[in-house]
């Protein structure tokens, strides 16, 4: 994965995260969804990285 892209994924987590956490004190639905979202964006994060590195080394065996 490009150092942008875990730049993007590491930054974006983040904000959702302080967002989850201020929106604790006000809006417990906004809560919930906001930490869905937080978790769905990690999760893709990993996902990305796992499928840039499977076609990286798929492309070096041949």
């Amino acid at each position: 994965m490009s150092k942008g892209l875990s730049l993007w994924f590491a930054v974006s987590s983040v904000v959702l995260m302080i967002a989850t956490a201020v929106s604790i004190s006000h809006y417990a639905w906004l809560a919930v969804l906001l930490a869905v979202v937080t978790l769905a964006n990690i999760g893709f994060g990993f996902v990305v990285k796992a499928r840039m590195g499977r076609r990286q080394s798929g492309n070096s065996t041949n």
